[in-house]
């Protein structure tokens, strides 16, 4: 089920889920209103967006209060995360997904949000979006690749490329705007070639995790899996984070894996990461590519969950196309 794309003049709530927006500049918050305002939207924010508490969140009842508020509201449109953070799946079990069925609407956001996201779709089928936070829009420098992708996937019915971009960064942008490096990337990693097709599935590998065992967790069947992490992940982390996920009972038939390029925090290398990935008997045959535009690292490209891609990779190439349709 795919919510309607987004017009200009839509309304986009910003609620959030798991860390407080109160951690968010001032100016960062301004830029990102503007950025959305001069795309046509009309940015709204949920009652409680800014409620915090010791752990930079706020209660269960305050956050549900905002979800379920965005999702009822006729006027919204569109929901943007303020930020990830580490408790969205506290949410979980007091979420009203026949309100969530009832009303479809875009929900984009990546990192923790991906507990969100996943149990969404096994819930109810919606198609989600892991993408931009509010708080990616209020990136200065370098957010052109993302706004286009961004674009693609929530106002365009059309199928669309997940390109390499020209140049990436791991910068901490939020600390210092203007002090940014941005290296130049040729292209995605090949590690395994082939061709596949099947359905976008995944987010957050370690968030991904969190739900093994529940209801909310969904089935991997001939999925087109991607996964990403942040800084603190390193090469045992997520060798075993990966393993866990691997022994699902319908891993055996991923289609294919994409692996979002890891910040430099993380160490993982070319090599350890080649080691790891040939090390699982489970993924033999499919196609494989690394350093994939999506998660933690700058720009970022928007995956909706639960639609239908193409993986292509051969002699260093890729094509990875996302089709939006039911």
């Amino acid at each position: 089920m795919f919510a309607p794309k987004l017009m200009p003049g839509d309304e986009i709530r910003v609620i959030a889920p798991a860390t407080s927006m109160i951690i968010l500049k001032e100016a960062q918050v301004d830029l990102a209103v503007e950025r959305l305002t001069n795309l046509g939207f009309n940015v709204t924010f949920g009652k409680n967006a800014d409620a915090h508490d010791e752990f930079f969140s706020s209660s269960i009842a305050e956050r549900i209060e905002d979800l379920h508020d965005a999702f009822a509201d006729p006027n919204v449109k569109g929901i943007l995360t303020a930020i990830g953070g580490y408790n969205s799946n506290q949410l979980l079990k007091y979420i009203d997904f026949d309100l969530i069925a009832a009303n479809p609407k875009i929900l984009c956001g990546y990192s923790d949000i991906t507990a969100l996201q996943l149990a969404i779709y096994q819930k109810t089928g919606l198609v989600t979006y892991s993408g931009p936070h509010f708080s990616s829009f209020g990136v200065k420098h370098g957010l052109e690749y993302t706004m286009e992708s961004f674009l693609q996937a929530v106002t365009n019915d059309a199928p669309y490329e997940i390109v390499p971009s020209e140049t990436w960064s791991d910068d901490a942008w939020y600390l210092d705007q203007e002090n940014r490096t941005f290296h130049e990337q040729n292209g995605y990693l090949v590690l395994q070639e082939g061709e596949a097709e099947g359905r976008l599935v995944g987010g957050n590998l370690c968030t991904m995790n969190l739900l093994q065992g529940s209801e909310f967790m969904l089935s991997l069947k001939d999925s087109i899996l991607f996964i990403e992490d942040d800084e603190e992940s390193h090469s045992r982390s997520f060798d075993r984070d990966l393993q866990s996920l691997l022994h699902l009972p319908d891993a055996d038939s991923i289609k294919a894996l994409l692996i979002g390029r890891f910040q430099k925090n993380s160490n993982i290398t070319e090599e350890a990461l080649r080691k790891i990935i040939f090390s699982k008997e489970e993924l033999r045959n499919i196609p494989i590519i690394a350093n994939v535009n999506f998660g933690h690292v700058q720009p970022f490209a928007t995956l909706p969950i639960g639609a239908t891609a193409t993986v292509k990779a051969a002699a260093g190439q890729t094509e990875i196309f996302i089709e939006q349709k039911e």
